[in-house]
């Protein structure tokens, strides 16, 4: 039998490789150097063909403190930072909040290569556990400062039953080459009601990658917001299971892409139970010769039956030279459910910028009024006003840099 040819390794790849073996990650190392990088022939990644697109990785981060203010400010919001891969010091936590640190990562294992590398390389896990309701916003700031350096760092929230929260992570830092694999475990416990925001707010040199695992209990409620407006490379990754009847998820987002970016959203919903109902809403607008990615899929699992969920992707092109892309995909094994997915894409309007003009209003700003008329969607719900105004911020942000 003909063996097969071990694969080629680009520059990235030895890199990771070097780096996993310097901290006794020798079983990662070697699973690595068999099967490198993703390309376009793994499914997941199938839009994102990480061993073209990421070219080089820079040297592990050193510990480094940050003295710049938040990329996004929340008024009122209590603030948390993770500098580099390492927990920074904090003010007095509100009542009913634990933080803590703990060893290692935080994400379940599973067949993925950023999950893989954040597992072996992240030290230590910022731990918050809600004891109960919190009002003021929770914002964590992940950065990475100073020179390039690759950042591996992890985040580990437990939310208590019948409490309820609003968490916001933004990620930013210097204006670098980095490589930052973000990762997130969040469990949602019996009949809490959680908001669950990441804003990619890197700079343009930056690769980004972000892991969201959920975990939801019965009666959980869970809505979260994934908006890149950042990195050249960005790949964010959703992976919730549905562990209690009655519990009911939320997940959306934005892709906003511009020249020379290339942006994935990527999630993998898992109905495990009965009774449980989930709505996917996600928006991409690209501009410039760019690439926007939704890769969406819905796993109804034999047991779970009475099972409702529904995935929708709209993308909006102000360019001939933008590409986006959708895969929404739905695997059903029991026979009592109601499911569905659609994709939609084009340009805007043009007799709504007509009529727009037609009442005196520039072309620019008509465009505009329309764009923010299509995020309306995934924003309008977020009902803490201070957050919502930041947020829409930065959308009137990316706009403006056309």
């Amino acid at each position: 039998m003909a063996q097969s040819l071990p694969i080629r390794l680009g520059a990235a790849e030895a890199t990771l490789i070097a780096q996993l073996t310097s901290v006794g990650a020798t079983a990662e190392a070697e699973r690595l150097s068999i099967a490198g990088l993703p390309t376009r022939r793994v499914e997941s990644y199938h839009y994102t063909d990480l061993k073209s697109l990421l070219k080089a990785v820079p040297p592990l981060g050193l510990a480094a403190n940050a003295a710049s203010a938040p990329a996004l400010r929340v008024a009122g919001a209590y603030q948390l930072m993770i500098a580099n891969g390492v927990i920074q010091s904090s003010t007095t936590a509100p009542a009913g909040v634990i933080v803590g640190k703990a060893e290692g990562g935080a994400l379940s294992t599973r067949d993925d290569v950023l999950v893989h590398l954040n597992g072996a390389l992240a030290k230590e896990s910022l731990s918050l556990t809600l004891e109960n309701s919190v009002d003021p916003v929770i914002q964590i700031d992940r950065r990475i400062e100073g020179e390039a350096a690759h950042v591996a760092d992890s985040l580990k929230i437990f939310v208590a039953d019948n409490a309820s929260a609003v968490i916001l992570e933004t990620f930013s830092g210097s204006d670098a080459a980095h490589v930052g694999n973000h990762a997130t475990y969040l469990a949602v416990g019996k009949n809490a009601v959680v908001t669950h925001i990441t804003v990619d707010l890197s700079a343009r040199a930056v690769s980004h990658f972000a892991t969201n695992e959920y975990q939801l209990a019965d009666g959980a409620k869970l809505r979260t917001v994934t908006i890149h407006a950042g990195a050249a490379l960005s790949r964010s990754q959703v992976f919730a299971r549905f562990a209690g009847p009655g519990a009911h998820g939320d997940f959306t987002g934005l892709n906003l892409v511009a020249d020379g970016q290339h942006n994935d959203i990527t999630i993998d919903i898992r109905h495990g139970v009965a009774h449980t109902t989930s709505q996917e809403m996600y928006k991409q607008i690209a501009r410039g010769r760019s690439k926007a990615v939704f890769q969406g899929k819905i796993v109804v699992e034999r047991d779970a039956q009475k099972v409702d969920a529904k995935m929708m992707m709209q993308g909006l092109m102000l360019s001939d030279e933008a590409e986006i892309l959708s895969k929404p995909e739905l695997e059903i094994y029991a026979d009592d459910v109601v499911c569905g997915h659609g994709s939609t894409c084009g340009e805007l309007d043009a007799d709504s910028i007509f009529y727009l003009m037609s009442r005196g209003i520039p072309k620019a700003v008509a465009e505009t009024m329309l764009v923010r008329g299509f995020i309306a969607e995934v924003l309008d719900p977020i009902e803490d006003a201070a957050l919502n105004e930041a947020l829409n911020g930065v959308v009137d942000g990316w706009l403006l840099e056309a």
